[in-house]
């Protein structure tokens, strides 16, 4: 079993700032990508940064780019995402998300994992 543990979420006004953390535990080979998405009321959950294991590459969405950072301590597990400049349409379930490896009869499989959600709300 893998676990997401993440927190962070709140509610801040327009223009303040937040930073999420996930961090990953349990029972895997490896992790690779680590990344958030997040949902809002009513829409499809959306990705918001990722982060790729073997060289820190990075994507951030469009929509949130030049506010948002990620960033990942590969020896921890655990993976940040740090919110600058927060709008009101910013306001979401975010959803901690990992790729692995698992070890199931001596064979490696690839497992997705999701971790609980932190809600973000930002008051305008």
């Amino acid at each position: 079993q893998v676990q997401l543990v993440e927190s962070g979420g709140g509610l801040v006004q327009a223009g303040g700032s937040l930073r999420l953390s996930c961090a990953a535990s349990g029972s895997f080979y490896s992790i690779n990508a680590m990344g958030w998405y997040r949902q809002a009321p009513g829409k499809q959950r959306e990705l918001v940064a990722g982060v790729n294991s073997g060289d820190d590459s990075t994507h951030i969405a469009d929509s949130v780019k030049g506010r948002f950072t990620i960033s990942r301590d590969n020896a921890k597990n655990t993976v940040w995402l740090q919110m600058n400049s927060l709008k009101p349409e910013d306001t979401a379930v975010y959803y901690c998300h990992a790729d692995t490896l698992i070890v199931v009869d001596g064979d490696r499989r690839y497992l997705e994992v999701w971790g609980q959600g932190t809600l973000v709300t930002i008051s305008s």
